[in-house]
């Protein structure tokens, strides 16, 4: 559903279209659609997604969080080299301190991307102040806003840490 709604407003064109009885208009997206998941756990909401929309195509940015600092540390990037005419989904299932959203989002608006939107599972209030802060008009969508952070940088009352959970380290 937070797929759905992430995506009811983004451009579309018509296209003509052949049914087995008839010729008549459809819809398709007006630009190309690149999803990018940040590694890991960005890939556990994948398959749902892509199963919505098969034709998107998916680039990545992996990065872990050095526990000492809670700053991100980047160690994959596939992601396309020009989206200037792309729409962008970032996928980062947690927004905690934002240090990995806006490690991404930063990446990519270096990458010439001016159309990006923003999805998360759990976030709470200081991620969203922090994005906010550096995009404040980037659509963020969101399930769930918990209260607060821990001293460790993990969402209360949360689910820990979601590439573990995914990956059962």
């Amino acid at each position: 559903m937070l797929i759905c709604e992430a995506t009811r407003d983004l451009p579309v064109a018509e296209v003509a279209v052949r049914t087995p009885l008839e010729a008549t208009t459809g819809h398709r997206l007006k630009h190309e659609l690149v999803l990018v998941p940040v590694l890991r756990a960005g890939l556990g909401m994948m398959s749902g997604i892509l199963q919505f929309l098969p034709g998107a195509r998916v680039g990545f940015i992996g990065l872990r969080r050095d526990e000492s600092t809670l700053q991100p540390v980047a160690y994959h990037d596939s992601v396309p080299a020009r989206l200037g005419d792309a729409e962008v989904i970032v996928i980062d299932p947690m927004l905690a301190t934002g240090g990995s959203s806006l490690a991404a989002l930063d990446l990519l608006h270096g990458r010439g991307a001016r159309r990006v939107r923003l999805i998360n599972l759990v976030s709470c209030p200081e991620g969203v102040r922090a994005v906010r802060q550096r995009y404040p008009k980037l659509p963020l969508f969101t399930a769930s806003i918990d209260r607060e952070l821990n001293g460790k940088g993990y969402i209360l009352p949360g689910l820990g840490d979601a590439g573990d959970r995914l990956f059962h380290a």
